[in-house]
């Protein structure tokens, strides 16, 4: 990242959900990579701090079976753990647009520090309105937050990856 860094607007900002998505994915039976998204989902930037939640019962997965094995005690445990959130604790944003923000994740009732980097960018919309956007990443050990369920191959490997990499891809609007 370069020296020179911009200021992230102290203003409150919230969620443009048609524009924005919150979504990860995971390398699965070693061959490819298995993405998803949550249909469910908030987040706003206020006072300099961004934060967010997705509803887990959201998760967009079309088979029934699989969509209730993610939704178990195995997985997020969506009964007692609803909902994944994030609070960020430091935004550095450099005149290039390049982007690190360090927060608080939560998933299954365990916080741990991530740290997402991507871009940042803000202007005006066609209709008059303030906007500033995120798009963002970071890789998580899943196992961190007690998703340990695993399914070996028959050479022995792991089915499904450790390593999930979360996207939020985030357009907020000013709020008047």
């Amino acid at each position: 990242m370069s020296t020179t860094a911009q200021q992230v607007p102290t203003d409150t900002y919230a969620v443009d959900p048609v524009h924005s998505s919150i979504g990860f994915g995971v390398k699965y039976n070693g061959l490819a990579t298995f993405r998803s998204a949550f249909e469910t989902f908030d987040a706003q930037l206020a006072g300099g701090e961004l934060t967010g939640s997705a509803q887990v019962a959201s998760i967009q997965i079309d088979e029934p079976n699989f969509k209730g094995h993610l939704l178990s005690e195995e997985f997020f445990n969506a009964d007692v753990t609803p909902t994944v959130t994030f609070r960020s604790t430091d935004i550095r944003v450099d005149d290039d647009g390049s982007a690190e923000v360090d927060g608080e994740l939560t998933i299954r009732g365990t916080t741990k520090p991530v740290t997402a980097t991507g871009t940042y960018a803000a202007g005006p919309d066609p209709f008059g309105n303030d906007r500033v956007a995120f798009e963002l990443s970071a890789t998580v050990d899943r196992r961190e937050f007690g998703l340990n369920w695993q399914n070996p191959l028959p050479s022995g490997a792991d089915s499904l990856a450790w390593d999930v990499t979360l996207t939020v891809d985030l357009q907020l609007v000013k709020q008047a």
